[in-house]
């Protein structure tokens, strides 16, 4: 019992820091994912990591309570690196969807409650899917065990002024943009080439209402480039699963100061 007692205060910091990044981790974090599920994972997760790290003795004092805040900050803010990095499926989507003309008819996103494109909404469930099948949600879990290795559970400041950190983050959210704009631009090229093709014609015969066949024929031409284009966005996605599981190490490993 004593045992128990003296494991409880470390056991809560340990919670604390894995529901915190279950709050915005990638598919973990989905809003549909049910609050009592993602408690009771985290729950058992934390008691099974508890029994296997070499946890400090943690006295309850007025320093826990920065602990506390610092675990919680600690799974939020590399919980959020790893998903702004897989919404640039998204925004690649946005990017094709202006080309195409779709984003005059935008979705509900259960996950945000914003309204996204229709092509980002598609090709974000299928990267969600692919993360299940090579296993990235189990990456995702070993980062939590490992963010240990890192942050210890006793560090009480996390070095967030140093210029390291800032201009990681910042890479970062221009690494989003980088991947988005490799994911769409060969879908936005082809429909560029599209464009010019219809001034062309617009030109050869004036009689001839570009807007009314432009629409339809880009709408055409995007989806089969689209079908043809899912075996290259695979590959991109694999690419950017190493990509977050990189970053949220090395932003580990810059909080940490190792």
């Amino acid at each position: 019992m004593n045992e128990f007692v003296n494991v409880l205060p470390a056991f809560l910091l340990v919670l604390v820091r894995v529901l915190a990044f279950f709050a915005v981790l990638p598919f973990y974090g989905h809003r549909t994912v049910p609050n009592t599920f993602k408690i009771g994972l985290g729950f058992f997760l934390a008691l099974t990591m508890i029994f296997t790290l070499d946890a400090p003795v943690i006295v309850v004092d007025a320093t826990y309570y920065l602990l506390i805040f610092k675990e919680a900050l600690v799974g939020l803010v590399v919980g959020l690196i790893a998903m702004v990095l897989l919404y640039a499926i998204q925004i690649a989507g946005g990017l094709i969807d202006y080309s195409m003309g779709f984003m005059i008819a935008n979705v509900m996103d259960p996950q945000t409650g914003a309204q996204t494109p229709l092509t980002g909404s598609f090709l974000y469930t299928f990267a969600l899917l692919f993360m299940l099948l090579v296993d990235g949600h189990h990456l995702l879990l070993d980062g939590i065990y490992y963010s240990y290795t890192f942050v210890p559970m006793d560090q009480v400041f996390l070095p967030f002024g140093q210029g390291d950190v800032i201009q990681y983050i910042a890479t970062t959210f221009n690494a989003m943009f980088i991947v988005a704009f490799q994911m769409a631009f060969p879908i936005v090229g082809s429909l560029f080439l599209v464009d010019v093709g219809l001034g062309m014609v617009s030109r050869a015969v004036p009689q001839m209402n570009v807007f009314v066949v432009g629409m339809p024929l880009k709408i055409l031409v995007g989806l089969l480039l689209l079908t043809v284009f899912m075996g290259v966005f695979f590959m991109i996605v694999q690419r950017l699963f190493d990509q977050i599981i990189l970053a949220m190490r090395t932003l580990l490993q810059l909080l940490g100061g190792v």
